[in-house]
C-alpha cells in the first residue's frame, strides 16, 4: 500500500486548522513534513504517528 502524501491544505483540513496555523507549526518544526519544489508535503502515515505521539504525551502529562 502506497503512503498517501498531503498538501498543506489537506493537512490543515485533516487537523481542522487554518492553513496559516499549519504553516506556522510546520515552520517551527512541530509537525513532520518535507518540501518538494518549495511546497510542503506531508506523509499521512507520519502525521498519524505524530498525532498518536502527541496524544500519548498529553495523557502522560495529565496522569503525572
Amino acid at each position: 500500500m502506497a503512503d498517501e502524501i498531503w498538501t498543506i491544505k489537506e493537512l490543515a483540513d485533516y487537523l481542522k486548522l487554518k492553513e496559516k496555523t499549519a504553516y506556522a507549526l510546520v515552520a517551527k518544526g512541530e509537525i513532520p513534513g518535507f518540501k518538494v519544489g518549495g511546497s510542503w508535503r506531508f506523509s499521512a502515515r507520519e502525521i498519524n504517528r505524530w498525532l498518536t505521539e502527541q496524544h500519548k504525551n498529553q495523557i502522560g502529562k495529565r496522569d503525572s
